[in-house]
């Protein structure tokens, strides 16, 4: 800003003393003050509305470009679904039915027993690798028991001795 030396200072308060005189200097100084304050508020005022209108002018260019990407995004999507689906209509238009496509017609039972067969050998083997301790502390089942026996196993005996008492 204004660049004011002590000495220069010096002169401007002795010269104001001469010429307003030692009674209204202190009123004169408080008035040069809160304009002074007010001009500061004003600068920063002006200053904070620059930076917003160039924020503002950021986020505009920004969001042109974001839209610009979301278009061609969507332009691209768009074609590659129409490409894809062109292709797909083709290729189903172009092959003859078959009878003899596997993926057409059901499984037989013979073809879903021997799955179901394979898949509990696969199991049998993966699990009768484990020993028994381990199988009992990570809570392998290793015989099947109804829901009912299950409750009756892990009921506590203040809940048996209560249930006894009121029937």
């Amino acid at each position: 800003m204004i660049d004011i030396a002590f000495s220069k200072l010096a002169i401007i308060g002795v010269a104001a003393l001469v010429f307003i005189g030692p009674e209204r200097l202190p009123k004169v100084a408080r008035m040069a003050g809160t304009m002074l304050g007010r001009a500061q508020r004003y600068i920063n005022d002006v200053k904070a509305e620059v930076s917003r209108e160039m924020e503002l002018d950021e986020l505009r260019k920004m969001h042109k470009d974001v839209q610009a990407a979301a278009s061609d995004v969507e332009n691209t999507i768009s074609r590659n679904f129409s490409h894809a689906e062109k292709e797909m209509h083709s290729v189903w238009n172009e092959t003859p039915a078959s009878d003899d496509n596997p993926l057409m017609e059901p499984p037989t039972f013979d073809q879903v027993s021997e799955k179901s067969r394979n898949f509990r050998k696969k199991k049998l083997a993966r699990t009768s690798g484990l020993p028994s301790w381990y199988k009992r502390q990570t809570g392998h089942r290793s015989h099947v028991i109804s829901g009912a026996a299950r409750v009756a196993k892990y009921r506590s005996s203040a809940s048996s001795q209560s249930r006894s008492f009121f029937h």
